[in-house]
């Protein structure tokens, strides 16, 4: 779906125009200590007012009979460590240079696009290796550091990028390894569709005692799935919010969800969307129409959608017909999420709202603290 179609309303805007000072001790390098303990700014809409308080509270900013939907996609071990290997004098096989790979969109199988670096060094035809169990040819060069590479693996490919895989952790938490918990806490508590080059970081926050409180309280909850790509990582590099494209994701609501959501929305209840990845996937499965084709509707039907992709790009002046809050963490300047933010809530509230949390001291981005809009 095209991003103009959707915004026509706007004609012009820039990603200046949503830049905001952070200090770089706000970022967080690590997880809290526990998962709900993270903060929570809790914004209105409506009034403009902003409150503070903790995640483990969130039930109570909730209402008997909310749908609040996450995204239960897994992330697996996308980032691989290698040598590249040359032939020597005798045409044995030498281990040379140190190699990374990082796992972006499966192609065929043992066929991935990634990203590798050093770029420069891997032609078209370089070979490497990561483990006794699998070897790669580079077979193609594309732009800014992207290869495709053909895997040859001695064994179950998922089970050995499992093995030897590390947690691709966004480039702004600024550690030499990953830490022995990343495994556990950059995935959260209800992942079960694997597929996820990143995490879905607004759902980190939720323990399973907490997801029993809510549904205690009366309060339905749903799963979707986005698979999150390098999408999440990739920086905005245009002047003009609308020249903007976001890389497709994939997605899946299953028929039960569908029906949960369609029902929640017939009954006029709010629909919670957990993450900025939830609210794409609620959004486009919303303009699905028929085969192929998407557009904007006025109707509040949700239909179910088997791995389709989508490139929706969600800024300010984008009509939404599904979400109604969200919950989310604290995104990058000038970002396609913090933009996404800023057409749920309006620019200068949320700039409003970045500002506080900057003077408080909010922790910001994967690792840091949330807010709910509602």
């Amino acid at each position: 779906m095209s991003a103009r179609a959707v915004n026509s309303k706007i004609q012009l805007m820039l990603v200046s125009d949503f830049d905001y000072h952070l200090p770089a001790h706000l970022i967080a390098q690590e997880p809290a200590l526990q998962r709900d303990a993270s903060r929570l700014l809790v914004v209105d809409r409506a009034s403009g007012q902003l409150h503070d308080s903790t995640f483990d509270r969130l039930p109570d900013f909730l209402t008997d009979g909310d749908a609040l939907v996450m995204n239960n996609t897994q992330v697996f071990p996308a980032r691989l460590i290698g040598r590249r290997v040359k032939a020597g004098r005798q045409g044995e096989e030498i281990e040379g240079a140190r190699v990374e790979v990082f796992l972006v969109r499966q192609i065929e199988p043992f066929v991935w696009e990634t990203l590798a670096r050093p770029g420069r060094a891997l032609p078209a035809g370089a070979k490497l290796v990561f483990a006794d169990e699998l070897k790669a040819e580079v077979i193609e060069r594309l732009e800014a550091g992207r290869r495709i590479i053909r895997f040859d693996a001695g064994g179950d490919f998922d089970e050995i990028i499992d093995k030897i895989g590390r947690t691709p952790l966004p480039p702004y938490i600024k550690r030499r390894e990953e830490a022995r918990l990343d495994r556990e806490r950059y995935q959260t508590v209800f992942a079960r569709e694997r597929g996820a080059i990143a995490a879905p970081t607004a759902g980190l926050h939720f323990t399973p005692a907490l997801l029993d409180r809510i549904r205690q309280r009366g309060i339905e909850t749903i799963e979707i799935t986005l698979h999150v790509g390098y999408g999440t990582f990739q920086p905005v590099r245009v002047e003009r919010v609308e020249d903007h494209r976001v890389e497709s994701e994939r997605y899946t609501i299953i028929e039960e969800a569908a029906r949960s959501i369609n029902a929640a929305l017939k009954e006029d209840r709010r629909i919670i969307a957990v993450g900025t990845t939830t609210t794409r996937a609620l959004e486009s499965a919303c303009r699905q129409v028929t085969g192929d084709r998407e557009q904007g509707t006025g109707d509040k039907i949700l239909p179910p959608v088997t791995c389709r992709e989508t490139d929706l790009f969600i800024y300010p002046g984008f009509e939404f017909h599904t979400v109604s809050g969200l919950v989310t963490n604290f995104h990058l300047p000038r970002s396609s999420l913090v933009l996404l933010v800023a057409a749920f809530a309006g620019r200068e509230l949320i700039l409003r709202a970045y500002r506080h949390a900057v003077e408080r001291e909010y922790r910001f981005y994967s690792y840091g603290d949330a807010m709910l809009i509602l």
